[in-house]
């Protein structure tokens, strides 16, 4: 017994395990660089065995096998290997030889390991395929189509095989209008009838699938024939998009788009690559294929594989696998070993799942533009793709990138954005077509360089969503579909519209507004001169003319100097008279307004006082109103029907209104959420055959000949209103929009055109071309030798002539102040010298002036009093002379008989 532990101990170390050397075998077409992978990567084990703790420390003895691909000799071949203790075998690429070589190793559970894309890859066997699976990139493909929103397509195939990758595309196609086409390439090496059936069916997409050795030939014989532009679009569906030579491609403006599984800006490619810098035989890592990465990342994950299964059992290879037709124990370990590692190599994440497909890798989408391929998204199992989002490009390089293009532009015969042009011979091409969308575009093609040819959209619809297919017509539809590149005309930006298609800044500001017919003159009326006054001036001025009166009255009677002697002969007459009246105070006033004067003049300072006030609010009043009347007489006035959109809702004057049927002014009072738009679209939907007419024109015909108002914009009723003079705009703007130029979604013109429009702003060329076709062609201006007839003069209100109403009433205050002041000084003075009581004295005097029928008063005589001393002089009337000479002075003349006597 000790002898056999001691043998034992002194028994090389692997014979519990692998031996010092594991023989692995690649089948190979030819010494390749999917062979020099092989090799490369085998030799990275061996180098690392003894540092790197992730792999065995056994060393990999690659065996290389040159196979034709005839079924016998490659059975042969694998014999050759199983019997030699092979531990997997690797490839070869040939579908028929692998399923050879698979059926083999299942036998033998000898590990296959291959790395070839197989559109039938069953599960459960034991063979590895480190390509992704083709279930998994079928979908890729068909999401890409519906981001890219392809109605229809070409799918091009190259063998039956490719064509099952495009199951999912094929699928896509419906009765709805989902076209898809499918062709298959003839054997090589000219593809140039196919090329050419695709280019006139007119169809602007491409989904490619062929070989990587057949794609080179296949886009150059394709922009043989005219099928890259900047019009077309192609998916090629080969993940070594980038190892190929694009240059001639990308300056073209071809839309192409590839996915890539190897990304040489990925550290741990550079790394692989330049550890073996010198042995690939290429000068970068972009030109590595994708089959070449997987079999250089299939031997490591064996490698890594082996480690685990030389620490976990005892195992050894083994040998004469074919001539016994055994199998290998360890074999279908090893496999499960493979498929549960998870690592990361040249094609990324590494990670399989139960059934052995590769899982969770990541693909990169890539396109193609001036600066050649690069990365333009990314798709990974659990998000999907992921676009990057697009840098903006400086405008030197979109202006390099416009020079020279040639745009399908669609235009509309809407004067004057687009008209056909009068010439007296037959104009062709562009020169058919004259306005203002059309100079439009002659300015930016001079401005960025770009080439173009219009098109008529011949049923003038620019486009809307029908609310159940959810499908785009008119210029908008043609946009989508790639038939045109540009549309202008007088296109209304609109939300809606910029979810399907681009717009540039607004060339022309506007918005909705209300056409209707110019007010007619009034005529003449029999009233028409109290029109310089309104209403409430009027009433003003009578009740004015009748409290002015009164006080009038009332002040005369109240002051003293305007009672007079009659009789001036009469040194002491017996009663004294008042002028002022009740009638001659009426007289008084009126005499003023009709600024005739009268017979009657105050006296007193108080009531000269009242009629100075009276005669300054009289002439302005006067002064005021014949200035207005001229403005009557001479101007006639128009009454307004409707001042507002909104006076058009349940108008008394039977004015019917409606939209254009179909377009950007209907859809607004549809999406409205104010109750009087909302109530005015339910009124023109449901009498929307006499109220909503096709077009514009008909709208203009229906407001000239009809009582109706029209919505529309705002330019094109400055347009027709400069035309037919009998239509006007009436009230202000209901909303706020802009005229675009129309372009497919995401295009990379957007920028450069947008910046074209705002120097045609900035520079006033827009304004010039406005004026040009609104003001000056076409019989522009017509009616601008009519403007002004709508009357501007207004009655004059309170507001107007208020003031001169309160400087009357404070000259009445004041005139009322100083009367009571000199009634109280000639009370006063009447009370010191007769010796009575003031309040009697005024009490007396009250009496009598509320006696307003008497227009005399008698003069008091009192009795004797105690002073006896009383002056002739004293007044006649019982009260003493008011001071400063304010009485009346009465002049005594003497008879003849007097004279004689003395």
């Amino acid at each position: 017994m000790l002898i056999v532990l001691i043998s034992i101990a002194f028994l090389p170390s692997g014979i519990f395990g692998f031996g010092k050397t594991v023989t692995v075998g690649g089948l190979f077409e030819d010494d390749d660089l999917t062979a020099t992978a092989f090799r490369l990567s085998a030799n990275v084990l061996n180098n690392e065995r003894h540092g790197n703790s992730k792999f065995s420390e056994q060393f990999i003895y690659a065996q290389m096998i040159t196979v034709n691909n005839d079924t016998y000799d490659v059975s042969q071949d694998v014999c050759e290997l199983a019997n030699n203790g092979v531990a997997a075998i690797f490839g070869p690429r040939d579908k028929i030889a692998a399923k050879h070589v698979q059926s083999m190793c299942d036998t033998m559970e000898i590990p296959h390991i291959v790395a070839r894309w197989d559109p039938r890859q069953t599960r459960g066997n034991g063979v590895l395929n480190m390509y992704p699976y083709s279930q998994t990139l079928s979908r890729i493909y068909l999401q890409l189509a519906q981001d890219f929103e392809w109605k229809t397509f070409t799918i091009l195939y190259e063998s039956t095989e490719n064509l099952i990758r495009m199951h999912e595309l094929l699928k896509r196609w419906n009765r709805r209008g989902h076209t898809v086409t499918v062709r298959q390439l003839p054997k090589g090496p000219n593809y140039r009838k196919v090329l050419e059936q695709i280019k006139k069916s007119g169809d602007p997409n491409v989904v490619v699938d062929c070989s990587i050795d057949v794609l080179p030939d296949v886009l150059k014989q394709a922009q043989q024939v005219g099928l890259m532009s900047d019009r077309h679009s192609f998916i090629i569906a080969s993940l070594d998009l980038s190892t190929i030579d694009l240059e001639p491609y990308q300056h073209g403006g071809t839309k192409f788009v590839g996915l890539r599984l190897v990304d040489p800006d990925h550290p741990v490619v550079i790394d692989t690559f330049e550890k073996h810098a010198s042995e690939w035989g290429v000068e970068d890592p972009s030109q590595l294929t994708a089959e070449v990465a997987l079999i250089y990342d299939s031997v490591q994950v064996f490698g890594r594989a082996l480690k685990q299964l030389d620490d976990a059992i005892v195992a050894d290879t083994k040998t004469s696998l074919c001539q016994n037709v055994d199998s290998w124990e360890h074999g279908s370990s090893l496999m499960n070993i493979m498929r549960s590692i998870e690592s990361t190599g040249m094609t990324g994440l590494i990670k399989f799942d139960s059934s052995g497909y590769r899982s969770n890798f990541k693909l990169d989408l890539v396109g193609l533009d001036l600066d050649g391929l690069h990365k333009i998204g990314t798709w990974n199992t659990t998000c999907g793709i992921n676009y990057i989002p697009k840098p903006s490009l400086t405008d030197h390089t979109v202006e390099l990138n416009l020079r020279n293009k040639t745009f399908i532009i669609l235009i509309a015969m809407t004067p004057p954005y687009g008209m056909l042009k009068d010439s007296a011979k037959e104009e062709t091409g562009n020169d058919r077509y004259e306005g203002f969308g059309i100079d439009i575009i002659q300015e930016l093609s001079k401005l960025l360089g770009f080439n173009y040819t219009f098109e008529v959209q011949a049923d003038d619809v620019y486009g809307s969503k029908h609310p159940v297919t959810k499908k785009w017509n008119g210029m908008i539809k043609k946009i989508m579909e790639d038939r045109a590149d540009l549309a202008i005309t007088d296109f209304t930006i609109t939300a809606e519209r910029q979810e399907a298609v681009d717009f540039t800044m607004p060339f022309m500001n506007l918005g909705i507004s209300v056409l209707f017919r110019k007010p007619k003159p009034a005529g003449s009326s029999l009233f028409a001169f109290l029109m310089p006054f309104s209403k409430e001036v009027w009433m003003y001025l009578m009740g004015t003319y009748l409290v002015v009166s009164l006080c009038f009255f009332i002040a005369a009677r109240l002051c003293p100097a305007e009672w007079s002697n009659p009789y001036p002969c009469i040194e002491e007459p017996e009663e004294l008279e008042n002028q002022f009246t009740f009638k001659n105070a009426f007289w008084f006033t009126i005499g003023s307004i009709m600024q005739q004067g009268s017979d009657v003049a105050p006296i007193g300072l108080s009531t000269r006082m009242m009629g100075g006030f009276w005669g300054l609010f009289i002439m302005i009043i006067v002064s005021s109103y014949i200035a207005n009347l001229a403005v009557f007489l001479v101007v006639e006035s128009k009454p307004v029907l409707i001042k507002t959109a909104e006076d058009l809702f349940n108008n008394p004057h039977g004015i019917k209104y409606g939209a254009k049927g179909s377009g950007s002014t209907i859809d607004f009072f549809k999406a409205s959420t104010h109750p009087v738009l909302k109530e005015m679209k339910e009124y023109m939907v449901k009498n929307k055959k006499e109220l909503l007419p096709s077009s514009n024109n008909e709208g203009v015909r229906k407001v000239m000949q009809e009582n109706y108002a029209f919505f529309m914009e705002s330019s094109t009723i400055k347009y027709e209103a400069e035309r037919k003079c009998n239509i006007t705009q009436v009230g202000g703007l209901l909303d706020a929009k802009g005229y675009g130029i129309a372009m497919k979604k995401h295009s990379p013109y957007r920028n450069a055109k947008s910046t074209g429009i705002l120097k045609l702003q900035e520079t006033g060329v827009l304004k010039e071309l406005e004026n040009k076709w609104w003001k000056q062609k076409r019989g522009g201006g017509a009616c601008e030798e009519k403007k002004g007839g709508t009357s501007d003069a207004k009655p004059l209100g309170v507001d107007n002539v208020g003031g001169v109403f309160l400087v009357l009433i404070t000259g009445i205050a004041l005139s009322g102040v100083y009367t009571a002041c000199e009634l109280l000084w000639a009370v006063g003075c009447t009370s010191i010298k007769e010796n009575v009581s003031f309040v009697d004295e005024m009490r007396e005097e009250l009496k009598f002036a509320v006696k307003f029928g008497a227009s005399s008063k008698p003069v008091r005589r009192r009795k004797p009093s105690s002073r006896s001393n009383r002056s002739k002089e004293d007044d006649v009337n019982g009260a003493s002379t008011p001071p400063w000479g304010l009485g009346s002075t009465i002049i005594t003349v003497a008879s003849e008989d007097d004279r004689l006597h003395l």
